[in-house]
């Protein structure tokens, strides 16, 4: 039996520069902050909150070890809390244009992995409290000011 996905939504993060704390016994740890955003999609539209952030470790490898927690509030005006983690692995070949902010948008994101595993909690009796018994799946891609995620459930 295979697994199957159904869209939910796009949903891009606002991220001003992150902090970045250096080298740690885990590796080298990253700060970024979410300071707002849009959601967009079939299952669910609204806004990503000023609320958040990815506290990312950079392992010895290069692979981007994501931590994200951010709270989105649909049209309707539920409050939807995120979480998810997830891999990011860039080639060196193309972390240069990845992470220059000029020539980011244009890097088809076929050229690295960034995956995560959204989960989500939402208040009970609420429009949106079906979220609570999903499992997800997302495709990431960096863009100028922040990163572009498309999220589905998974069946």
């Amino acid at each position: 039996m295979g697994i199957e996905t159904e869209l939910l939504f796009e949903m891009q993060l606002d991220i001003p520069p992150a902090y970045q704390v250096g080298p740690a016994p885990t590796g080298a740890r990253i700060i970024a902050p979410i300071v707002g955003g849009t959601v967009k999609g079939p299952k669910i539209s609204g806004k990503v909150l000023n609320s958040g952030g990815d506290w990312m470790v950079v392992g010895a490898d290069g692979t981007m070890i994501i931590d994200v927690r951010c709270a989105i509030e649909a049209e309707d005006g539920t409050v939807i809390y995120v979480t998810y983690g997830g891999r990011i692995a860039i080639p060196a070949e193309a972390a240069p244009e990845v992470f220059n902010p000029e020539t980011v948008d244009a890097v088809d994101p076929s050229r690295y992995y960034f995956r995560s595993t959204p989960l989500f909690e939402v208040g009970l009796g609420t429009p949106h409290a079906w979220l609570n018994s999903v499992v997800a799946v997302g495709t990431g891609k960096f863009i100028k000011g922040g990163v572009k995620y498309t999220v589905y459930a998974v069946k």
